[in-house]
């Protein structure tokens, strides 16, 4: 079944559209919940604008919305655009690019591309449980191992796992670099605002096994959520894991709040945590924290990774890197 109901356009009157119309697939099984619309994208490497704070320029997203459901996710308003609702649909209703692989085929041709570094992960993850279905992200790495094209990503999914063998193949002929978000080991934290994801601690496993595969992966201790997760003892508590299991960099992102989901985040904290909300509205009157905040975070989880680099002996051990940070 075809829905019509959809705007399938990007933002603002007049430009291309995104997709043709979906086909709608209701998930079954392991699947149960969540509903999936097959679209053929016209493209799958996204260009960045040069304005744009982050280290790299191209990225591609083989899904939209995800079922890891983060509260806080700042991919929401994206289902926005095609007449989706952000707060209930973005977590359950994902946006599958059934051709993602033959068009990255396409668009990696030589006389096209000039082989620049691509990243995975900054809308969407691409280990989300849809990809359990639909191995587009394997896909894709295969395609950019085979033409040496370097990559990236940045996920919550241990699924990532499953494509060990694809990667280690990748990593022998292009640069490959993964990262984990880990913003808490706090299991009652956890639960409440990433209720999708992986256990924390499965994440700092699948970052010591990938490390173990010879394939370089750090983490982002990110999102830190204030007055849940950023006190000294939950961050000392994911940075030593980290240190522990190898990750090859460490980096804190604060809590960041984009219109549409400031409006969905504090809705949620107004009823799990009524007395935390004076203290958003005071730190978020835009859509970052205070740079102060930023760096006093900053300072802090750099701290915390010296004194367990030290106690590990492990020689230079992780740096502290800002490599996905959109600070």
């Amino acid at each position: 079944m075809v829905r019509d109901d959809f705007r399938w356009q990007t933002a603002g009157g007049g430009q291309p559209t995104l997709f043709d119309l979906p086909e709608r697939e209701i998930g079954t099984g392991e699947f149960r919940g969540l509903e999936f619309l097959h679209v053929r994208a016209k493209k799958i490497i996204n260009e960045i604008g040069p304005k744009s704070p982050v280290p790299f320029r191209y990225t591609i997203n083989a899904y939209r919305g995800c079922s890891h459901a983060c509260l806080y996710c700042f991919a929401r308003p994206t289902h926005e655009y095609l007449g989706l609702d952000p707060a209930s649909d973005f977590d359950r209703v994902i946006v599958v690019k059934t051709n993602a692989i033959e068009r990255l085929r396409a668009e990696l041709a030589p006389s096209r591309w000039r082989g620049e570094h691509i990243a995975m992960g900054t809308n969407t993850d691409p280990y989300q449980r849809a990809e359990g279905k639909y191995r587009l992200t394997r896909g894709i790495v295969e395609v950019l191992g085979e033409t040496r094209n370097p990559f990236s990503i940045l996920t919550k999914g241990t699924l990532v796992l499953r494509d060990l063998d694809v990667l280690v193949e990748a990593a022998k002929r292009t640069h490959v670099e993964l990262c984990f978000s880990i913003g808490t080991l706090d299991a009652d934290v956890w639960r409440i605002t990433e209720p999708g994801t992986p256990h924390p601690r499965r994440r700092v496993e699948a970052v010591a096994r990938l490390n173990e595969a010879g394939i370089p992966c750090g983490v982002l201790v990110a999102p830190i959520l204030p007055g849940l997760s950023d006190h000294t003892d939950q961050l000392d508590e994911v940075v030593g894991a980290c240190v522990d299991a190898g990750a090859r960099s460490i980096a804190p992102v604060l809590l960041h709040l984009r219109p549409g989901v400031r409006e969905h985040y504090l809705g949620w904290l107004a009823d799990a945590r009524p007395d935390l909300i004076e203290r958003h509205v005071r730190l978020y009157p835009k859509s970052y924290a205070p740079a102060e905040e930023r760096r006093r975070i900053s300072e802090l989880v750099r701290e915390l990774v010296g004194r367990h680099r030290g106690r590990t002996r492990l020689g230079p051990g992780p740096r502290l890197s800002s490599r996905f940070d959109p600070a």
